[in-house]
C-alpha cells in the first residue's frame, strides 16, 4: 500500500509539473531571430508550465506551404506568422482558431486597445481572426547629406510624384563618359507599393469593397488611379531617375540607398533601425517622410502591411490555451515596445504608443514616429482597410510581371495595366 501511495504521489507530481509544449514558426531573419527568441524566453520564465520551440522557417510563402504539409502529416505548428495577404486564404482554410473566439473567453484582453487601422485589417465583419504583430507601412527615406550637396532642402522631402521626379533630376549625376554614378530613387519591385498608392487615392484594388462586403470576383485597378502609378514608375525608369531591383529584393534596394547610389528609398518602416545604424556607419544623415502621392490627390492614407500571428487548430485544448497565452504576450505593451525599438515595426497597441510618448522616446527617435503618424492619420475606408482576397499572392505576381514588362519596354503603362488586370482576374476565377 505504501509503495502504491509513493508511486501515485510521484505520478501526480510529474503530471502537475508537465509542461505544455508548443511550436512557433516565424519569418523574421537576421538579428530579429535573437530578438524573438529573447522575448519568448521572457515569456517562458513567466510561464514555466509552457515550453515554446521557436523556429525561423523562411519566407511567408514557405511558412504557409510547410504549415499545410505539417497539417497533412498530423504534426502542425501551433502559431505561425504570415503576411497580411494570407488573411483570406487562412480564413477559408478552416485550419485556424480565430483569436476573437479566444478573446471572448478572456476578460484580461481588450482588443479595443489595438490600433484601429491595424485591427480593422485583420477583421472581417468585426471579427478579429489573427493577432497583429509585425505591422508596418511604407515610408520615404532620403539622404539629407546628398540633398544638401544637390542644392535641395534637407528638411523638405518630396510630397508628390512630380516632386519626386524634380528632386531625382537634381540628384542625378554622371561621369565624364555620361555614365550615371548617382540617381534619384529606388524601391523594391513589389506590388505592395502599387496597393498603397491605390489606397492613398482612396481607390479599391478589388470589387465588393475590397472583398469586405462580399466575395471578390474581379480586380478594379485598371483606371486612372492605377495608370498614374504605372506612368510614374515608367517615367522615372525611362529617364534614368530610378534603379529597379528584382522582384522581392528588399536587400538590393536598401543597398543602393546605403551605398549612396540613390538619394531616396521607399521601403518598409521595419527598416528604420537598420537604416539609421548603417547610414551612421557610412557617414551620412537620413530623414523619413510619408510616401509621396499622385499630384492633385487628397491623401487618404496607407494600408497596414507586415504580418500577424495565427493560432492553428489542435486536438489538445491545453496547447491552444498555451498558444493564446504566448500570442497575447507578444501583443502586450512591453514586448511590443521592445519589438518596435529593435526593428521599426510600429506598436500595434495604443497604450504602448502612449507609454513611449510619455517617456519622450519619439523626441529622440522622430523617424519611428513618422510611421505611426502616417498610419493614425489614415482616413478609414474600404480602400485604406486593404483588400481581403484568396488569390492575393497571384494578383501581386500579375502586377509585378506586368510592371517588369513595362520597365523593359515591352508594354506601355496602359497595356501593362490591362495585362495585369487580365492575369489577376484569371487567378481569382481559379481560386474559386
Amino acid at each position: 500500500m505504501k509503495k502504491f501511495l509513493v508511486v501515485l504521489m510521484v505520478t501526480l507530481s510529474i503530471l502537475s509539473f508537465a509542461k505544455v509544449k508548443i511550436q512557433f514558426w516565424h519569418a523574421m531573419g537576421g538579428d530579429r531571430i535573437t530578438l524573438i527568441q529573447n522575448t519568448v524566453n521572457d515569456f517562458m520564465k513567466a510561464n514555466p508550465d509552457i515550453e515554446v520551440t521557436v523556429q525561423y522557417v523562411g519566407s511567408y510563402e514557405e511558412i504557409l506551404a510547410k504549415t499545410v504539409a505539417a497539417l497533412q502529416a498530423g504534426t502542425p505548428p501551433h502559431i505561425v506568422q504570415l503576411n497580411e495577404i494570407s488573411t483570406k486564404k487562412m480564413i477559408d482554410s478552416g485550419l485556424i482558431v480565430p483569436v476573437e473566439d479566444l478573446i471572448k473567453k478572456d476578460p484580461t484582453f481588450d482588443k479595443s486597445k489595438l490600433v484601429s487601422q491595424v485591427r480593422n485589417y485583420y477583421s472581417i465583419g468585426g471579427k478579429l481572426y489573427s493577432m497583429p504583430w509585425n505591422s508596418s507601412t511604407p515610408l520615404l527615406f532620403y539622404n539629407k547629406t546628398m540633398f544638401k550637396q544637390a542644392g535641395l532642402d534637407p528638411n523638405k522631402p518630396p510630397k508628390t510624384f512630380s516632386e519626386v521626379i524634380q528632386y531625382s533630376k537634381k540628384l542625378l549625376s554622371k561621369d565624364s563618359k555620361g555614365n550615371i554614378t548617382r540617381t534619384g530613387i529606388t524601391w523594391n519591385l513589389y506590388s505592395w507599393f502599387f496597393e498603397e498608392w491605390m489606397a492613398e487615392q482612396n481607390k479599391l484594388l478589388v470589387d465588393n469593397n475590397n472583398g469586405r462586403t462580399g466575395p471578390v470576383t474581379k480586380v478594379v485597378f485598371n483606371n486612372d488611379a492605377g495608370l498614374k502609378i504605372f506612368d510614374f514608375w515608367n517615367t522615372l525608369t525611362k529617364e534614368g531617375l530610378m534603379i529597379n531591383t528584382k522582384p522581392g529584393d528588399w536587400t538590393a534596394a536598401r543597398q543602393l540607398f546605403l551605398s549612396q547610389t540613390v538619394g531616396m528609398l521607399i521601403t518598409s518602416t521595419s527598416d528604420v533601425a537598420l537604416l539609421l545604424s548603417e547610414s551612421k556607419k557610412q557617414g551620412f544623415e537620413i530623414g523619413a517622410a510619408y510616401i509621396p502621392i499622385p499630384d492633385g490627390v487628397q491623401r487618404a492614407g496607407v494600408i497596414p502591411g507586415g504580418g500577424s500571428l495565427w493560432i492553428i487548430k489542435q486536438k489538445n485544448q491545453d496547447e491552444i490555451d498555451a498558444s493564446w497565452k504566448l500570442v497575447k504576450y507578444l501583443a502586450d505593451v512591453d514586448p511590443q515596445i521592445q519589438w518596435h525599438k529593435g526593428t521599426g515595426y510600429f506598436p500595434v497597441r495604443n497604450d504602448a504608443i502612449d507609454k513611449l510618448q510619455k517617456q519622450d522616446y519619439y523626441k529622440d527617435n522622430p523617424m519611428h514616429y513618422v510611421a505611426i503618424r502616417q498610419l493614425v492619420e489614415t482616413i478609414p475606408s474600404y480602400a485604406t482597410m486593404g483588400a481581403v482576397v484568396g488569390a492575393f499572392p497571384e494578383i501581386r505576381n500579375a502586377i509585378e510581371t506586368a510592371v517588369q514588362k513595362m520597365l523593359n519596354g515591352q508594354l506601355t503603362p496602359q497595356q501593362a495595366l490591362e495585362e495585369a488586370e487580365k492575369s489577376a482576374n484569371n487567378a481569382i476565377k481559379q481560386y474559386f
